[in-house]
């Protein structure tokens, strides 16, 4: 079976597709200096891309991981991925907090998607 590497460079790739299944390498926001609920929606606009990129849509997604900087934003992060997520189509998801890659970072998500 093979392993499909997209976007690779040296420190990894944006997209690996392996028998079936997609793994997208965890994404974040588009600008760091808004607030959470734009973090959030920007962020879930580039998975939107990498899953049509790897021919699969946010009806396919089995799991998704979300990082927030605090759970102070758990609400208004949840406002916006409620609205995200199509009707009985919720994946496994977990959430916890974690240390951002840069300080502005509100929030990061990696995602685990079916092939259409």
């Amino acid at each position: 079976m093979t392993i499909e590497r997209i976007e690779t460079k040296q420190r990894m790739s944006r997209i690996v597709k392996h028998n079936g299944v997609i793994y997208l390498c965890g994404q974040v926001c588009a600008d760091a200096s808004k607030a959470i609920a734009e973090q959030t929606q920007t962020m879930l606009d580039k998975v939107d891309e990498l899953l049509i990129k790897s021919g699969s849509s946010r009806e396919h997604i089995l799991s998704a991981t979300i990082y927030l900087k605090t759970m102070d934003d758990f609400k208004a992060m949840n406002e916006v991925w409620d609205n995200w997520v199509p009707e009985d189509h919720a994946p496994a998801r977990a959430c916890v907090t974690a240390d951002m890659a840069r300080e502005e970072l509100l929030v990061e998500i990696s995602v685990i998607a079916a092939e259409k």
